[in-house]
């Protein structure tokens, strides 16, 4: 990736590295990320939308890297603010509060929040990816390819958005492998390699012969691969990570939405939204969204045909990751399909704070 460093800013040693572009551009398009682009997974895929931003002609870009979630990320937001960005995207859940509070100080400069869903100011808008439909597919080919019928499953935070991949991944495991049992372990960092590395070791040598990993480095994969075991990627394709491990990697991708955000701040259209893209932008079978699958393998040749149609299905809108009826993990049935719904709606969805029934484990406080 041309990740060519033509300036700092003077105090991002603060923060990590900061990538930027000359500042006679037109439109400063600012980036705060969680990690380094050398994670090789969220901040990675991150970084490459803003190398699409970046390649436009009169746009700049400036990334700092290693930004703390919590106070820090205050003066790390505010230093791009105070540098003459226009655009700013704050690319981790943690940033939240931190975004919104910066954004309150600078009505004139057009903020966007990944993964949350507090819009305080009408200058904030949010934007994710519908990462749990890459899940589902994950959860069929790990009931079809599991030899001891334990899945190990790595887990960052338990917010919203990580129980909902363990969730969609469980509920469609469960239907074509009743057997199936998950081991779940909340390490509490998205990207430490080490601490990564030892919870999918400590996970294989319980027995899971499949692993699954919402953090960022490609760790648990090459763990998988030295134990003989499988292994989905996480936000990219980690695939070489793992030529005999790896199953099918879910690949975040933000290129075109960081590209048509920044166009619209310079031609003055910019509007406050939500965006939350699956694997299409209108989950009808429309626009390429932000989720997509990479290359499958390792599996039987029927297993993936059954995976690439489920994926197609969801991609179409013939199809929801999450259909009534659902049981919570005390065995009472969810909510929205005791109102009579068909799925569970987008709401009960952003706020998903319990496991689904099948699950036997607690989530941590």
């Amino acid at each position: 990736m041309n990740r060519a460093i033509k300036t700092l800013l003077a105090s991002a040693l603060t923060f990590g590295a900061a990538v930027a572009t000359p500042a006679q551009a037109e439109t400063k398009v600012g980036f705060i990320y969680v990690g380094p682009p050398g994670d090789l997974g969220w901040t990675y895929r991150h970084d490459i939308g803003r190398a699409a931003v970046e390649a436009m002609d009169g746009f700049s870009t400036t990334a700092l890297e290693n930004v703390p979630e919590g106070p820090e990320a205050v003066e790390a937001i505010t230093q791009l603010a105070e540098t003459g960005h226009d655009l700013i995207f704050t690319t981790s859940f943690g940033f939240m509060d931190a975004t919104n509070e910066v954004a309150g100080n600078y009505p004139d400069i057009k903020f966007e929040h990944a993964t949350g869903y507090i819009k305080a100011h009408p200058n904030v808008s949010t934007y994710s990816g519908r990462f749990y439909e890459g899940r589902v597919v994950q959860g069929y080919i790990a009931a079809n390819v599991t030899e001891t019928n334990k899945i190990g499953y790595i887990a960052s935070f338990p917010i919203p958005e990580v129980i909902r991949g363990i969730n969609a991944f469980m509920l469609e495991a469960k239907k074509h492998n009743p057997d199936i049992e998950v081991e779940i372990v909340w390490v509490f960092t998205w990207f430490d390699p080490a601490k990564e590395a030892a919870a999918a070791q400590a996970l294989i040598d319980n027995g899971a012969d499949v692993i699954a990993a919402h953090t960022d480095s490609p760790a648990p994969m090459q763990i998988a691969e030295a134990a003989g075991a499988k292994a989905f990627g996480q936000a990219s394709d980690m695939s070489r990570f793992g030529p005999t491990a790896h199953l099918v990697s879910t690949v975040d991708d933000w290129d075109s939405y960081y590209v048509d955000r920044a166009k619209q701040v310079a031609a003055g259209t910019w509007n406050q939204q939500d965006s939350w893209w699956g694997f299409t932008k209108d989950g009808m079978g429309g626009e390429i969204g932000m989720v997509h699958l990479g290359n499958y393998g390792n599996m039987p040749d029927d297993v993936m045909a059954e995976a690439k149609a489920i994926e197609a299905a969801l991609a179409a809108g013939d199809r929801h990751s999450f259909e009534c009826p659902i049981y919570k993990q005390d065995g009472a049935l969810a909510e929205d399909c005791a109102a009579g719904e068909d799925h569970l709606t987008d709401g009960t969805l952003l706020g998903m704070n319990w496991y689904i029934q099948g699950i036997d484990a607690t989530i941590p406080q």
